[in-house]
This record gives structure tokens, sequence and C-alpha cells, in this order.
């Protein structure tokens, strides 16, 4: 089917009613061959590109907020005036569109540029990791304007990626490889990012430099320290035979798929979010996968027992084994030995055991640090210029009036843009609620807030129908909201979130 088959709504380059538009209202249209949103705020019409550009979700379904509009699937937010995506995970911007207005009659033809701007700013902003958080700050400094030099250094070599996706289509063998980076090699040169390979060795925050791997020194105008976290191995025997495997970057991918090729039984270690998606990729690829973990349930320190069991479920449907209650002792080239006794047999170990974040380069330099770096809410850290972002940051969340550190790839990416941000003046708080999604074979769940202990849980609606809102209650207060297939209420429990309104949660969540 075509695209043009696919177009719905009136032909808005023919021209609607300005009746079919209500104050507030938003209406699914196209022109020229593309699906576009108009949206009316008071006298003022906005037309964008229907079609969010992360993963291609149906902003139609989002909601507006103020002069934005929020994607239903991932959250990503563009900007309703010129099609600028302001919030991750989307990066690249949709199209704008020119709207005119005779009477009560109104016209949606021509893309309109966003506008350009330069925005002086401290001269260089190097940033120390070249992950989500670091790639989403440079890009949000170009976007802002600012014209000096950028230094993104990193000492994988592969340009920035699609993190999240090494444990769901592109380890399912859904994904190309060419799907994986987040642009192409020279979208860094025409916006003038410099990408180093190497890695950073040490910090001097007097003479405000950063000496790297490969012996050089470079001077920081404003730093921003995005290193990341690291996975945990264990440490038992075989755990480093060439068939166990971690899974964080692009090369771990690489080799898990690679084995995967051969390999008919897999062990995944551990019941979390990457090793369930691991376990749910390696079915698809037509291995038999047995889930080790020492929990009762899966995912139940985070989601609790009623979306444990509903996890648990899904995967036995599809045909994961689960040796619940247990660890691994020991790990041969054909088996797993497990401290129950039992032995299962695997040409394939995944090790999902958790991460650690990189603090050892912040912690030498003297930056405050107690479970990541310590941050406030503008991100900056304990020395004047020197922000921390993504899986290292730990910062005051106003929600819960506690300081966290979450290890999320949309959490990460928006640190970076909101550091970018308060580099060049912008003295912006960190105010965003954390979410993520994790995908399991054709359900997926989104998570909103967080919960590392709660007094109760209440689902409304139904796990085994996949419909529901799931809310974690720390005393009165809503601490996280887990929905599946309800995306329009994940939203509003972010905007309420955001906002700070308990109130206005409630009623996201009531229906």
């Amino acid at each position: 089917m075509s695209e043009e088959q696919q177009l719905s709504g009136p032909d808005l380059a023919q021209g609607i009613s300005l009746d079919n538009l209500a104050d507030g209202g938003q209406l699914l249209g196209h022109s020229g061959g593309e699906a576009v949103l108009v949206v009316r705020r008071g006298e003022e019409i906005f037309a964008i590109g229907a079609t969010c550009s992360h993963y291609g979700g149906p902003l139609a379904e989002g909601i507006v907020v103020g002069e934005t509009v929020r994607c239903p699937w991932h959250h990503a937010c563009f900007s309703l005036r010129t099609g600028e995506a302001v919030k991750a995970p989307a990066l690249n911007p949709v199209a704008c569109y020119n709207v005119e207005r005779q009477g009560d009659r109104i016209t949606v033809a021509g893309k309109v540029e966003p506008p350009t701007r330069q925005v002086p700013g401290p001269d260089p902003v190097v940033i120390i990791g070249a992950g989500a958080a670091g790639n989403a700050a440079g890009e949000e400094l170009r976007r802002q304007g600012y014209c000096g030099r950028i230094l993104l250094v990193g000492p994988e070599g592969e340009i920035p990626y699609d993190r999240p996706n090494l444990s769901k289509d592109f380890l399912a063998g859904n994904a190309p490889e060419e799907w994986i980076p987040l642009h192409p090699p020279d979208f860094y040169s025409e916006r003038h990012i410099e990408l180093v390979k190497a890695a950073a060795t040490a910090l001097d925050l007097k003479a405000r430099t950063v000496t790297l791997d490969d012996g050089r020194t470079v001077g920081y105008g404003a730093l921003i320290l995005a290193t990341g976290a690291e996975p945990i191995r264990l440490a038992i025997p075989g755990a480093d035979l060439p068939h166990v495997h971690v899974l964080r970057s692009l090369a771990d991918s690489r080799a898990v798929i690679e084995k995967a090729k051969t390999a008919k039984r897999a062990v995944v270690v551990g019941a979390s979010f990457i090793g369930l998606e691991v376990a749910a990729s390696l079915r698809t690829r037509g291995l038999e996968v047995t889930v080790v973990a020492p929990d009762e349930r899966p995912l139940e320190r985070v989601m609790g027992p009623e979306i444990g069991d509903f996890i648990r479920s899904l995967h036995e449907e599809h045909g994961v084994v689960f040796k619940l209650g247990t660890k691994p002792k020991a790990i041969s080239a054909t088996e797993v030995e497990l401290e129950s006794g039992e032995h299962v047999a695997a040409e394939l170990v995944v090790l999902g055991v958790g991460v650690r974040p990189r603090v050892s380069l912040a912690q030498a330099a003297g930056l405050d640090v107690d479970n990541g770096v310590l941050v406030n809410d503008h991100l900056e850290t304990s020395a004047l210029g020197v922000y921390a972002v993504g899986d290292i940051a730990r910062w005051p969340d106003p929600w819960s009036g506690e300081h966290i550190r979450v290890e999320h790839w949309v959490v990460a990416e928006r640190q970076g843009q909101t550091a970018a941000r308060n580099i060049l003046g912008q003295t912006q708080p960190f105010a965003d609620a954390p979410f993520f999604w994790s995908q399991h074979y054709d359900v997926s769940i989104n998570y909103v807030g967080h919960a590392t202990k709660w007094d109760s849980i209440e689902v409304k609606g139904s796990l085994q129908d996949s419909s529901a809102v799931v809310t974690f209650h720390s005393g009165s207060r809503i601490a996280a909201v887990a929905t599946v297939w309800r995306d329009k209420e994940s939203l509003e429990a972010e905007l309420a979130m955001e906002r700070g309104d308990a109130a206005a949660l409630e009623a996201a969540v009531a229906g």
C-alpha cells in the first residue's frame, strides 16, 4: 500500500473551514502527499508533520501541551511553531507548514524552514561520553544556535547509536544495522561536532582541562560528563568463556547475534528488563531460552508482583523457561550449573545482572559523588561549569522530593538537552518525570515516575488483556505509573508529574 493511500482526513492543501477546528482542537489531514497535524490555539493555527521522527508514532493520538505536541508511543515532544524536537527520544524535527487564513477558511501548503540563530557560550564545550546523553547535549547546543567548538569524546569508535534497540529489534533480527546509528556520519561534520575517539583519563578542574588516553590534553569552557554505566560481570568459574556475553554496546550485540546464528540453546542470567528483552529477541531467532534469576518473579523489584506474573506468563507462552530463586554457580562450554544443583545446557550465555555508573573520573577529580555524581536541579556538579548527565547523574527529583539516579535512555537524552541549554545561560531546572518503555514480543510497557519501594499497587483494567494502568503508591502519593497499551494515560501522568499536580495525576489514572 502506498503512503498516499494510507493518508486520512481532509486534503488541507484544498482548505478546510475553521468551524472544523475548535479552539484547543487538533485535526489530522494531509498536504502534498504527507500526513499533517493541524492544531488551533486561540487565533493561531499550527501545522506540522503528523508522524513522530523517532519510531513513526501517530502524533494525532498524542496530547497537545501549550505550543507542543507529545507522541503517544515514547513521549517525544515537538514544537507546534517550528516542528523542532524539543524533548527526546526524538532528535530530528518534523516538517512545519505554512498556514494561510482567508475569512473562515484555512489552507495548509508549503513547508517552512526552522529559524536559524547564533548564540554565544563558553568555548569549547567538551562532552565526555558519546552515548544518549552526550549525543543529545551536542545536538541541542547546535539546535539552540551555539557557534563555538563541540568535542564529543568516546572510546568506542562508533558514531552515536540507538542503544535501546540493541536488546530489542536489532537483536531479534527485525532491524538492520543501518537503522542503529542515530544519524549518518556526515551529520556530525555538517554541524561541526568533533567526534573524538578516545577515553578521558583525568580532569583538572582548576586548569579546566581533560587528559585523554591518546596523550592529548584539551581545555574546556564548559564540560559535560556523560560517562554512562558499565555492565556487572559475575565472579564465577567460566564467566570469562568466549560464549558468555554482556549486552551494553553495539559490539556486544553484534557478538551475541553472531553466536546466536549457530547456538541452539541460550541461558539469560537476570530477569531484568534487559535480560527479558534479550530472552524475547533470542526466542524470535528460534533459540531455546532459559532465564535464571534469584528473584521469585521477573521484574518484581521494579514492577511488583502483578506485572511480574504477567510478564512471566507472557514469556512462558512464547516458550521461555524460568529457573527462579537460584543463581549460576559455574559456566562451562556446554552448560550452566546452578546453585540449586540443576544443570542447564547452553551454547550461549548472556549476563543481564545490572550495571554500575562510571564515576571514577569524576571522583578522582574531586567532584561530589554519592551513588552517582551529585548535581543540582540545573544538572551542575559541585564544580562551576561542569555538568553530569545520564546514568551517572544523581539529581533532586521534584516529584519524589528525593535525590535519584535513573538508568533510562530517555532520561539521559533529556538531561543532555537540559545541560546544553543551561550552559547557554537558560537556567532551566530539570523537572522531567523519568520515563522508559520496554518491549516484550507484541506487548509494550510504558513507565513514568520512579518507585524503588511502595506501600501498595493498584491495577486498573486487565494485564491479561494487555490494557491496564498500574499505579505504585507511597503513602498518599502516586510514585510511579506503568501502562500497557494505555498511551494517553501514560502521557497525562507524565505531564501531571512534571507540573507537580497530584490531583491531575489521580484524574489521569482514574479511568
